[in-house]
């Protein structure tokens, strides 16, 4: 048994394994590991009641096991035929369940992973004075367009390609390489749309044109992760009338809603954390003491 790239056909046992996390980062989301499969060359192997995830490019590193964490970890790890001493991108509740039973174990904050987490409720009630602005820019948006909103169906996904790949026009995705990279997951992801389970979205149309789009995914029955989110630059508050109009008519049902992380960009992480965030799911890079 070898490892093997991730693809289509790891679906449904990955999602198995998946439901039995103690905490489900935006990282682990099938979605996610199937859009950045070629750009971080990730493959898999089942092993010891867990899934193990690796990524081979640029450098070869472990992301963290999926299944049910709360096992007896050395009985697991020194069985395995290939070794694991050191893990990228490790939710908080497994690096301290590994703290607890790994004496020489070094845990180290990847702050630029940490994925932002908010109320669906705030972020559809725009109340006080810390979303006023948002809230500004959002009323001149519906007060200057007449405007459609409708869940995404498969036949809309050739308009969605159509507008990123616009937006990447717009924002010279080719002088990028994390734009670059982030476009190819895109179309990777929206050319496998009716394969992919759990995917849901929403766009909006003016004057019969779409301008914008979210995609999404539940984590599970009390969070979404939002993974794609673009509108067109020229409309004034497009941002904010993707992300309340999602929430509101798509996406209610749900407590919280995961922003995904900021990468350590700057700018991203001012806007991110102008959202108000909930909490954080706070990941870690993690040397196990075993080599």
């Amino acid at each position: 048994m070898q490892f093997e790239p991730v693809s289509l056909s790891w679906q449904d046992v990955y999602l198995n394994y998946f439901v039995k996390m103690q905490e489900k980062p935006s990282d682990l989301s099938f979605v996610n590991i199937f859009g950045w499969a070629e750009e971080y060359g990730l493959q898999l192997i089942e092993k010891n009641n867990f899934l193990w995830l690796k990524q081979t490019s640029p450098t070869e590193i472990f992301w963290p096991p999926v299944g049910d964490w709360e096992v007896e970890w050395n009985n697991v790890l020194t069985s395995l035929p290939f070794p694991v001493y050191s893990l990228e991108r490790v939710p908080g509740s497994l690096a301290f369940i590994w703290e607890k039973q790994f004496s020489n174990i070094r845990i180290i904050p990847q702050r630029e992973h940490w994925d932002y987490v908010y109320l669906v409720k705030e972020l559809i009630e725009l109340s006080g004075n810390r979303f006023h602005k948002k809230k500004n820019l959002l009323n001149q948006f519906f007060k200057k367009y007449n405007y459609v909103y409708k869940e995404l169906q498969p036949k809309d996904i050739e308009e969605v390609l159509t507008l990123q790949t616009e937006w990447c026009l717009w924002k010279e995705c080719a002088d990028s390489k994390a734009l670059e990279a982030e476009n190819k997951a895109i179309f990777r992801v929206l050319s496998s749309w009716e394969q992919l389970k759990n995917l849901f979205g929403g766009a909006i149309w003016i004057n019969n044109q779409m301008v914008a789009y979210t995609i999404a995914e539940p984590l599970d029955h009390e969070t979404l992760v939002i993974h794609f989110e673009k509108g067109c630059p020229k409309i004034k508050g497009i941002y904010q009338a993707i992300n309340y109009l999602f929430l509101k008519n798509s996406a209610d049902n749900f407590k919280f809603v995961n922003r995904e992380q900021d990468l350590g960009d700057i700018g991203l992480r001012k806007a991110k954390k102008s959202y108000n965030p909930y909490g954080y799911v706070k990941k870690y890079k993690v040397d196990l003491g075993l080599s």
